[in-house]
C-alpha cells in the first residue's frame, strides 16, 4: 500500500488546517534535530568501537591480531564510506 502524491497533498492540507503552519514548522525542526542526533550517536558509537578494537590489538598477542585486524579493516571501510 503506497500513498499517491495527491493523497499526500490532501493529508498535508488537513494537517495545515488542524495544526497551522507554526506548529508544523516546529514539528519539522524537532524531527530534523532528532534524526541528526541519531546519526551523530551512531557515528560516535562506530568510532568508539573502532578505537576499542585498536586497544585490543595493543594489549593482546600476535594470535589475536590477525582476527582483530580484519575487524579494523571493516571499521576503516565503514569510516571511508561515511566520509565520502
Amino acid at each position: 500500500m503506497s500513498l499517491s502524491p495527491m493523497q499526500l497533498l490532501i493529508i498535508l492540507g488537513i494537517a495545515l488546517l488542524i495544526f497551522g503552519t507554526s506548529k508544523l514548522k516546529n514539528a519539522g525542526k524537532d524531527l530534523g534535530g532528532a534524526v541528526k542526533g541519531f546519526k551523530d550517536a551512531v557515528k560516535d558509537e562506530e568510532e568508539a568501537h573502532a578505537k576499542k578494537q585498536h586497544k585490543v590489538i595493543d594489549h593482546d598477542g600476535n594470535a589475536n591480531n590477525k582476527v582483530n585486524s580484519s575487524n579494523i579493516d571493516d571499521a576503516k571501510v565503514k569510516e571511508d564510506t561515511h566520509q565520502s
